[in-house]
């Protein structure tokens, strides 16, 4: 990146926790979409229509247990309801 003057948007040197969220996600996914669901797939359009399904469930249906079992949209949707006009939570 550095011979090309190209600025990485996210990430520092050496830091191996950094990508942890996103593995987990991605792994999550290969379990629960590719690996699970591959069987019913006759083309690309079926995997992407998985895909986005479970995209779609996963930040607006599954429960959360680290946020008292609530679906990560509920969550972020009463935290941006009780802002006040100030940014700051009520």
């Amino acid at each position: 990146m550095a011979e090309s003057n190209v600025i990485a948007s996210v990430g520092t040197t050496g830091d191996l926790y950094e990508s942890a969220l996103a593995e987990t996600v991605n792994g999550l996914y290969k379990t629960e979409v590719i690996h699970y669901l591959k069987e019913n797939w006759h083309g690309v359009n079926d995997v992407e229509l998985a895909t986005l399904e479970w995209v779609d469930w996963f930040n607006k249906t599954r429960l959360h247990s680290t946020i008292g079992y609530m679906p990560p949209f509920e969550f972020e949707k009463r935290y941006y309801d009780n802002l006040t006009l100030s940014g700051v939570a009520a």
